[in-house]
């Protein structure tokens, strides 16, 4: 079969594997064969909005490098799927255990946690609200939060830490009232997350496959439901990359669907989808 479409846009095999592979080689991730309905509805919106008429021409204006469509083209099959406080009890880790042992320890007073993947900011304002809650001396602290994605446009999402009202159904009425603050007027239906928060978050565009900016020592990485979809050796050489980043005593967590099972040998399970560095 020449044509898995015969609508609005001719869409070969011969495409899809062209775009798996260029996909595989800028962000490590892997599509698979049930992937193709969505590649087509996510790229036909890229050929209406540059006037292209046919597949063809566009993988061509991909193969071009031209920089800019090859962020968007990123973008457009990034998933992205958050909440504020997913999976809570990584956060009652954070603050019940992780930073009650770092407190004790960090004699400099140093504090740096990394949100790989961070999507449109929901993990890592989530994170910025335990720490607040968790450091009672906050200001006798130097804490700062890394927020890294792939994808640039959810990294300014994030930066603007403006969201629809609907979007804190995961946030007490108590951690509402007091972290954000309503629109009015055209944002009525909006909430922007307090400086507070914003203060201690540094947002970047960031590809984990390629050269990190940062060294670290971070005291703790999540990073969730990222490396699903990347191969096992993929997976090896990321994990193996975040200890070299790691504080001896650091915490890694990852996604409720991943582990680290037969992948590294460098971090040890402590918790439901909690690692601590060996």
């Amino acid at each position: 079969m020449a044509s898995v479409y015969d609508r609005e846009f001719e869409f070969t095999h011969k495409d899809f594997e062209f775009i798996r592979d260029l996909v595989g080689e800028r962000t490590g991730i892997v599509l698979s064969d049930h992937k193709l309905d969505m590649v087509y509805g996510r790229l036909s919106r890229r050929l209406r909005k540059l006037n292209i008429q046919k597949f063809n021409d566009y993988l061509h204006l991909l193969k071009q490098d031209d920089e800019t469509e090859l962020v968007e083209f990123t973008n457009a099959l990034t998933t992205n799927l958050t909440s504020f406080f997913r999976e809570p009890h990584h956060f009652d880790f954070l603050k019940k255990e992780a930073l009650p042992y770092f407190l004790k320890q960090r004699s400099n007073h140093r504090l740096r946690v990394w949100s790989a993947g961070c999507s449109t900011g929901e993990e890592p304002y989530t994170i910025a609200m335990t720490l607040r809650e968790a450091i009672p001396n906050m200001d006798k602290w130097d804490v700062k939060v890394l927020a890294t994605d792939l994808d640039s446009n959810v990294v300014a999402k994030g930066k603007s830490g403006i969201y629809e009202e609907s979007r804190l159904n995961g946030v007490t009425p108590e951690r509402t009232k007091k972290w954000f603050r309503k629109g009015r007027g055209e944002q009525s239906e909006n909430v922007k997350v307090s400086a507070q928060l914003q203060d201690l978050i540094s947002f970047n565009q960031l590809n984990l496959m390629n050269e990190w900016p940062m060294r670290g020592p971070f005291d703790v990485i999540f990073c969730r439901n990222v490396v699903i979809y990347f191969s096992k050796d993929t997976q090896r050489i990321l994990f193996n990359r975040f200890a070299d980043v790691l504080a001896d005593d650091g915490y890694l967590i990852v996604g409720h669907s991943e582990s680290l099972h037969k992948v590294t040998d460098r971090f040890q399970l402590i918790g439901k989808t909690i690692y601590k560095k060996r």
